[in-house]
């Protein structure tokens, strides 16, 4: 048995996220230093190369999409070491973003088209793509990522084939806004504040945020190589704590202006700060020019919002064999389910367990048409799925 072996030092990876405050905080506002780490930030340009460090070692921790760890843990990455969520960072930062051109086509048929109505929302973009010349394409951050899955889950859902009537394309986020005003997309699902910055700077219209379609469900994670985790406990424990602090400190609206000062800096994500305020003090506007705030706790959590449910681990999983991505087996279903390790979150977060126990229930009945998920009936649930896909 490798014996553990105190380590101070946590070299850590982010992307330019809203989310990302989470580490930003942990390190800037001294959690870290107060729990005896030294927390060193690295900012990064792409997921791939987010996965990639962390797994060869560049990195100790990471600011990672959700289901990264789902993929590492079914072998999907290139590299073979498994990682693992003890801690999710936010619940509630993406939106999806479409061109003006593309909110005219949806509003040719109901001038009062609500923005931020799923359902509606869906019909309008539906006959939007039947009138189009064109095929029409979407912009997602990854191929294993929460904008991906809740993306095509909505599509899907309203009656739209992804890959067949729409295009999905991939795109690291700081690059979506320009690719919008240059033509290249249609749209995209992205986290804040690229969603914000693209309204800004070029028209871009938010027609859904994260909320309407998966309420509470996570996007990003704290990712950790599995056997680094496993040789280093106590830095793993004094890291979720300090993140933990961070997180409360993150949903506290009274913080936001310093917050989104802190996070405007050079090093950070180096953006205005009106972008990263606006889905915190009310600023952000939908495509119908309805102000919305996505609030400091719907995103960063500060609490039982950080749990790392292993029920969204096997939501994942699901979405992943629908399109085509894993193979259905007992094997990949373990796997999945233990990439999320709440044991080690709940050990420093310590609620009582049935409110732990809650929490993660209630992500599986959080979708916006009403169909739970059953992670104990996780192929009848797929099976489901894709004969409506078929249909």
């Amino acid at each position: 048995m490798t014996r553990a072996v105190p380590h101070r030092t946590i070299r850590l990876g982010f992307m330019p996220l809203l989310d990302a405050a989470i580490p930003i905080i942990a390190a800037d506002k001294g959690f870290a230093a107060e729990h005896g780490l030294d927390l060193q930030l690295i900012r990064e340009s792409s997921w791939a190369n987010i996965r990639d460090r962390l797994a060869i070692g560049h990195f100790e921790a990471a600011h990672m999409l959700a289901p990264m760890s789902v993929a590492a843990a079914l072998g999907l990455t290139p590299l073979d070491s498994p990682l693992i969520a003890p801690m999710a960072l936010g619940p509630g930062g993406n939106a999806i973003t479409v061109s003006d051109a593309l909110w005219q086509a949806m509003r040719a048929g109901d001038e009062g088209l609500t923005a931020n109505d799923p359902v509606a929302i869906g019909a309008a973009l539906k006959a939007a793509i039947r009138a189009s010349a064109r095929k029409l394409t979407f912009a997602v951050v990854h191929p294993y990522s929460a904008h991906n899955y809740e993306l095509r889950y909505w599509l899907a859902a309203s009656g739209i084939r992804p890959d067949v009537d729409v295009e999905i394309a991939i795109l690291p986020p700081p690059l979506m806004p320009d690719a919008l005003a240059s033509g290249s997309v249609d749209g995209f699902c992205v986290g804040e504040p690229w969603n914000s910055n693209a309204a800004r700077r070029f028209g871009g219209r938010i027609i859904l945020t994260k909320s309407a379609i998966w309420r509470g469900g996570p996007e990003k994670v704290l990712g950790l190589r599995a056997d680094w985790a496993a040789d280093h406990p106590q830095p793993v424990t004094a890291l979720i704590r300090a993140m933990l602090d961070a997180a409360r400190w993150c949903a506290d609206p009274a913080n936001a202006g310093e917050l989104a000062g802190i996070l405007a800096g050079p090093t950070r994500l180096n953006l205005p700060v009106e972008d990263i305020v606006a889905p915190l003090d009310g600023t952000m506007r939908l495509a119908d020019g309805v102000p919305i705030t996505l609030g400091s706790a719907g995103i960063f959590g500060g609490g039982l919002a950080n749990l790392p449910s292993p029920e969204a681990a096997l939501w994942f999983l699901s979405q992943m064999i629908r399109w085509g991505q894993a193979a259905m087996s007992p094997q990949a279903i373990d796997r999945a389910k233990a990439s999320f390790t709440p044991d080690l979150f709940l050990a420093c977060c310590s609620p009582a367990k049935g409110d732990a126990s809650s929490a993660a229930q209630a992500l599986t009945s959080a979708f916006f048409d009403d169909r739970p998920f059953d992670p104990d009936t996780l192929a009848a649930y797929v099976a489901g799925q894709t004969a409506r896909d078929r249909a």
